[in-house]
This record gives structure tokens, sequence and C-alpha cells, in this order.
């Protein structure tokens, strides 16, 4: 696994050993960030089920100025610590051990990444509703094609669905902002 673009530019990240976590495809982060080009610099990131920490760093190196990773695992949160440290990023990043669906009624970030097992179904609505409440600028939520969601979440609503192979992601906005085209 490495890092796509930016300031990082092919530098490797560790993976966690074993398929307890599914990191998001390079070919889908590349995406990710050529929607998100215009609203990344200067931004406060935040990733949720951060896993290794791929998108989050991602983020920064094209240019966000900090990024919050939530991980519940002991070991994954480790992993993103370490990766941080090899890029000497460790000082525009906040690594918290924690579960995601609790972290989410407090946060505050402009773009925020969900990336949940996807065994967590549950998990999807819990972090939007929760999000919904300080709504960020934007949500984007990376799920298998056969998980439905909802088209909102309070003040959250749907703008836009990309899909690549068996992964989806989608984009949720405050009406009005029109951040993503």
């Amino acid at each position: 696994m490495r890092v796509i673009g930016g300031e990082f530019r092919s530098r490797p990240l560790k993976s966690i050993p074993g398929d307890t976590t599914r990191p998001t495809p390079d070919r889908l982060r590349e995406s990710l960030f050529n929607i998100l080009s215009a609203q990344i610099e200067g931004a406060t990131f935040a990733d949720l089920y951060a896993g290794t920490g791929a998108v989050g760093i991602e983020a920064l190196s094209r240019g966000a100025a900090h990024c919050l990773f939530v991980e519940q695992s002991r070991g994954a949160a480790e992993v993103i610590r370490q990766n941080l440290k090899s890029l000497a990023a460790e000082s525009r990043a906040t690594v918290r051990q924690s579960k995601s669906t609790t972290v989410a009624t407090t946060l505050q970030a402009d773009i925020v990444f969900i990336d949940p097992p996807y065994q967590l179904t549950r998990d999807y609505e819990t972090v939007l509703l929760a999000l919904s409440e300080h709504p960020p600028k934007l949500v984007i939520v990376q799920h298998d094609i056969r998980q439905k969601l909802k088209e909102s979440y309070a003040d959250l609503k749907q703008s836009r669905t990309v899909r690549q192979g068996d992964n989806c992601l989608t984009f949720f906005e405050i009406p009005n902002l029109n951040l993503i085209a």
C-alpha cells in the first residue's frame, strides 16, 4: 500500500496483518481525492474507522491542514501512528483509539470519511445521524454496492454516488452548499 499523490506521493504505508481490515483500494482513493481536489486544501479531515490511516494520510498529503484518525483497534491505531511517524506528519494529526459511533457526536471537521467494516450495517446510520446534529460541510461514506443508504439523514442529503467494482462512495452535504458537482 502506498500514498497515491501529493506531498507523500509513492511513499509506502505499513498495513495491518490479517484480513480484519479492508483497505480502501488505490484506485478508489485516487477517484475520491480527484473529486475532493478543490475542497481538501487547508481542510480539517476526519477518517472514521481509519484502519491503516491510508485515506486520512492521503488527505494530509494533498493539503489537509489536520486529520483526526478514529480507530477502535489498538493494533490498527498503532499502525496509523507508525505510518504518520514514517512521514513526519504527527504534528498534523490526532489519533483516537475509540469507537467512531461515540466520537461522531462531538466531531468537528470540514470533511468526514466513514468506512466501517461492511458487516457493521447499523453503524452507517448511527454515525450519519450523529453527524447530522452538527453537520460538517461534507461526509463521504465508502460502502458495499449492496448496502443501501438513505437519501438523507436529517440535514445531510445525498449529492453524489461513485461506483467502482463492489465499492461505492456516497457523498452527503447540506443542501445549497454545492461543494461536490
